[in-house]
């Protein structure tokens, strides 16, 4: 897919211009303050640990990191969980949160608690050492799924994720649907994101697609298929600048951004807590440090608040990433929004 027709913003994102104020945007619509309702879904990101290091990944995770959520913070999150009636779901994600050695521990606690529990896995970490309990860990948890397949065709995935990883993919989730995964009682959603710098496609279409393709060829079965547009920061952005395209692809993202998805944003009713448990408005805010709140001032901490409810009303902070939500038909960790 070619991406459409873009103006260039004029900068690149160590000097965006007024056309990629976001906050700006919002008000020209009559749409600003962008604020929170009750927090219904806590994310958190147990760390940036991962056994792959993909080109697009808006976390900037690989082998090699180290952060990682410790005992006490993931103790906190829990007892969080209990205080806070509001909060249906629970959202792990990293990194590949199964690396993490508390990861089993949220899940059980989460759940024990009453709260649905999703985990965004990217399928290969099925096959790292000494994994090989995780598809009957989540089947026993009844845990949803949301799988990352950034495409149907082995060619686009060895351009995000590199050799070996569609076949690893394919083999992984196999095992799941062998657990019964992909059906009614367990959900198994895949992510779709871009090769490069372009919006997703029609995810109805896209879906179609995926299905006739995976379960055509390899008898795959899912339930959904969320498109998600690559986020303008860290390693994406890291990727846009050597293809010296940043500037580009941020004024597609501004030139197409969509007033109707803005109902839709996770950041409306989602709080996100970091590995080390600071607070944030969402995910991507989260990786670019971007404060709880809009404030110029440190993210409130996990042991600042007693009820996650009581965020409910709060502004939220935006910077110009935020049109890569906006844009188009939207895109949110569930998906399209429009």
């Amino acid at each position: 897919m070619q991406p459409p027709a873009i103006a260039s913003t004029g900068r690149d994102r160590r000097g965006y211009t007024a056309e990629a104020n976001f906050a700006a945007t919002l008000r020209r619509h009559r749409l600003a303050p962008l604020t929170r309702g009750t927090p219904a879904t806590l994310q958190v990101n147990v760390g940036k640990l991962c056994n792959q290091a993909c080109h697009h990944c808006h976390v900037d995770a690989g082998p090699r990191r180290t952060e990682i959520m410790m005992r006490a913070t993931a103790a906190r999150v829990g007892a969080l969980i209990d205080a806070s009636p509001a909060i249906r779901t629970v959202d792990l994600t990293g990194g590949a949160p199964e690396l993490n050695p508390e990861f089993r521990w949220l899940v059980e606690r989460s759940r024990a608690a009453g709260r649905d529990v999703i985990v965004r896995c990217n399928l290969t970490v099925l096959f790292a050492p000494a994994m090989e309990w995780i598809p009957e860990f989540y089947r026993r948890n009844r845990v949803q799924l949301v799988c990352s397949l950034p495409c149907y065709s082995a060619e686009n995935v060895v351009k995000q994720r590199g050799r070996g990883v569609f076949e690893k993919s394919i083999e992984a989730l196999k095992l799941l649907n062998a657990v019964g995964y992909g059906g009614a009682g367990l959900p198994l959603d895949l992510v779709y994101n871009p090769v490069g710098a372009m919006l997703p496609p029609p995810q109805a279409e896209l879906e179609a697609r995926y299905r006739a393709e995976l379960g055509g060829n390899f008898g795959v079965r899912f339930n959904r298929l969320l498109t998600i547009a690559n986020m303008p920061i860290r390693r994406f952005a890291d990727q846009l600048d050597r293809w010296g395209s940043f500037d580009a692809y941020l004024g597609l993202l501004v030139n197409h951004f969509n007033p109707a998805t803005v109902d839709g944003l996770m950041c409306r009713d989602l709080v996100s807590v970091g590995w080390d448990g600071a607070l944030y408005d969402c995910d991507f805010n989260q990786m670019v440090e971007l404060p709880m709140g809009g404030g110029g001032g440190r993210a409130r901490s996990i042991w600042e608040v007693d009820d996650l409810g009581a965020l409910a009303g709060q502004a939220i902070a935006t910077g110009p990433h935020c049109f890569g939500c906006t844009a188009g038909a939207g895109s949110s960790c569930g998906g399209a929004l429009s």
